[in-house]
């Protein structure tokens, strides 16, 4: 076929394969056979095949495949995808409630007058954000953190709602269009998966959630291709060269008319119990809808009223997610479990008959806490209520039925009793914070908490051990090289290189900064310990007040609670975290490793500095030193840095572009120092 005849035929082919699409994913009618579409398909793909000039990024035939990711490019959001504040009451306050602070910020007096708005359905998938450049998708990333998301575009591409190419008029394309929406799975479509995943014996998906969240997030393109995944569009972000419409209502159709699906089920509404009957409408079709929705979502429809509302911290003041009351249902507790956490924190976990609840199989629900479990006396054999905490943790409600009452010779089992030494790592168990929390001693030596011990270990403010971060130090710990922080100092460059991404030279320098971390001082080494309550502050204080290392350990909970802001919870924090003798053996290889510091007789046989007693707080950029400089000289001079103004606060050390703390310690009337006036302060002692 001739070059020219070859373009018109593939150009040809591209609209009626794009057509069938539409009327299938969008439309639920198609228009012809499997059979005839995979034709028309085969079609294009040989015709590209022989002229590959031909094969264009906005071609059908390029959602399937690519090549595999080894990793996501991170993507950072020109315009933050923020998160929407949730109301759970599940009646009409929710809606009332919103309206009242939407005029409220608008400084509407006229309450006769009802404000207007979208109302539309909270879907629960993934959300997603696609930009076009000249009309054709060029980039589709997740959400992440809402400042910075994943390149997920192959993936993306894979999903056939989703439009490669805008569709409309020349004119009307925005050069530059950021749109937002949600990636999701029909709850018939996952069925489908499932059946046919099981007959090839491949795992199942859990539910439509995780199977969008999951199949976005493929390494493998090829693998989410074969996902049933689906797109709803409800928004834009960034635009360039293009005017959107007056409101969310006419911005929806108009990406319909772009050619990307928008959920049939919203309205334009007036007032706050309009917006209540669409949630109880939703609601009470929530059921039958071929997808799964945890909510309603309503926004003010103006969008030059969106702008005026703006936004608060992470949220905006023009929208409001009301969610449904979680679902529950009846099951049997088979036996109550613990879990070690990253902290230390040991949870009870009930292992239950497995239960459908809210569209997932649940086999575990959490117990929180000693109190919630001792408060609901949940006991293995009970018949108990589960609920998905807003509709994504499982949690038991309570006891609905104690084993034995249908038989009453059977008796009911012993109240659960938290275990004395840790399953993972054999250290004391310690109960706190009122009671409440029984965690783990062992922090230094526990598997479950050891990787946040070593990256705190390592970080700037305690060991400051440059070039160890969170993945390395995962790759150390799975490989067995590193099972406490003393082992790092063993570290060798041979064992290092041979980690994945890990050459000779980044070795090297890992040896290298492992050996110079061993010179430190007594703060740091305290603080890099990662006692529980004992952050950077005291652990300067605890430094100054005792002198050594040797007597903060020994030191019983008097002679705790003499230093400078410790009360009795960090003083019982610090006499358990080195009454265990797993923590006392990690510092003592420590310190054998060859990690020093300078001792003092400490605080109560130390010369008064000129600062002494005094509290100062640093904002703003001072010209000749940094904050950590000046916290030095201060803390040097007998004086204490704190990290928030209040009325103990005697002077605030202010730079140039100070922020809030200046306004603050200004309305308190404290002291206002600059460096100059600082380092007068100190020559003064000095003479």
């Amino acid at each position: 076929m001739r070059e020219e005849a070859a373009r018109r035929r593939a150009a040809s082919l591209r609209a009626e394969i794009e057509a069938h699409n539409r009327a299938y994913y969008e439309l639920d009618a198609p228009t012809i056979t499997d059979a005839e579409y995979d034709t028309l398909f085969r079609e294009l793909q040989a015709l590209e095949a022989e002229n590959p000039a031909l094969r264009s990024p906005d071609s059908p035939t390029q959602r399937v495949g690519g090549r595999s990711l080894a990793q996501f490019t991170p993507v950072i959001h020109a315009m933050p995808m923020l998160s929407i504040q949730t109301e759970t009451d599940t009646g009409a306050s929710g809606a009332e409630h919103f309206d009242a602070r939407v005029r409220r910020e608008l400084e509407l007096s006229d309450a006769d007058t009802p404000m207007e708005y979208a109302a539309e359905l909270k879907f629960d998938g993934l959300a997603v954000s696609l930009r076009y450049e000249q009309g054709v998708l060029t980039q589709g990333a997740t959400r992440g953190d809402g400042m910075t998301g994943e390149d997920v575009t192959q993936n993306l591409r894979t999903v056939r709602d989703i439009p490669l190419r805008l569709r409309s008029d020349a004119d009307r394309i925005p050069p530059l269009l950021e749109v937002r929406g949600e990636a999701y799975m029909r709850r018939d479509d996952l069925a489908r998966y499932n059946e046919k995943a099981a007959g090839r014996g491949e795992k199942l998906l859990l539910n439509p959630r995780n199977g969008a969240a999951g199949s976005i997030r493929q390494l493998d393109p090829a693998v989410a291709a074969r996902r049933p995944l689906r797109f709803f569009a409800y928004g834009v972000g960034v635009c360039e060269g293009w005017t959107p419409p007056a409101t969310h209502g006419e911005l929806l159709r108009t990406l319909e008319s772009f050619g990307f699906p928008v959920c049939e089920y919203r309205r334009i509404v007036r007032g706050w119990q309009a917006l209540a009957a669409f949630h109880a409408r939703m609601g009470a079709l929530r059921p039958q809808l071929p997808f799964d929705i945890d909510g309603v979502v309503y926004k003010v429809n103006s969008l030059e009223l969106q702008r005026r509302l703006g936004f608060r911290s992470r949220e905006p003041r023009w929208a409001v997610a009301h969610k449904y009351p979680a679902e529950e249902a009846r099951t049997r507790v088979e036996a109550i479990e613990v879990q070690v956490g990253r902290t230390g924190a040991i949870t009870p976990v009930a292992r239950l008959t497995p239960v459908f609840v809210g569209g997932v199989t649940i086999a575990n629900a959490t117990l929180h806490n000693a109190d919630e479990l001792f408060r609901k006396d949940v006991r293995t054999g009970d018949t108990v209520i589960v609920r998905r905490a807003g509709d994504v943790i499982p949690e038991i409600v309570g006891v609905v039925g104690a084993a034995g009452e249908s038989a009453p010779e059977a008796p009911r089992s012993l109240p659960f009793a938290f275990p004395e030494t840790c399953p993972e790592c054999g250290s004391r168990v310690v109960r706190e914070e009122g009671g409440a929390i029984f965690r783990c001693s062992g922090g230094l030596v526990c598997p479950a908490q050891v990787k946040g011990a070593l990256i705190h270990f390592a970080s700037r403010r305690a060991m400051d051990i440059e070039g160890l971060g969170e993945k390395l130090v995962e790759q150390l710990v799975e490989a067995g090289l590193v099972r406490t922080p003393a082992d790092l100092y063993h570290l060798d460059v041979p064992r290092l290189a041979a980690l994945a991404r890990m050459g000779e030279k980044s070795a090297e320098n890992l040896v290298a900064a492992i050996a110079q971390s061993r010179d430190t001082s007594l703060a740091r080494f305290i603080y890099a310990l990662g006692v529980r309550n004992v952050g950077e502050s005291t652990a300067r204080d605890l430094a100054r007040h005792f002198g050594s290392l040797a007597r903060l350990m020994e030191a019983d909970a008097p002679a705790l609670r003499e230093a400078p802001d410790v009360g009795p919870v960090v003083a019982e924090s610090i006499l358990d975290f080195f009454a265990e003798a797993h923590n006392r053996e990690v510092i003592q290889r420590l310190i054998a490793a060859g990690a020093r510091w300078e001792e003092n007789a400490g605080q109560a046989n130390a010369p008064p500095g000129p600062l002494s007693g005094k509290t100062f707080v640093i904002t703003g950029t001072l010209p000749g030193w940094t904050r950590d400089e000046a916290r030095a000289r201060i803390e040097a001079a007998g004086g204490k840095v704190a990290s928030a103004v209040s009325a103990k606060t005697d002077y605030a050390l202010a730079g140039s572009e100070a922020g809030s703390k200046l306004a603050k310690a200004q309305a308190l009337g404290i002291a206002l120092l600059d460096e100059a006036a600082l380092r007068n302060l100190l020559e003064q002692g000095d003479a």
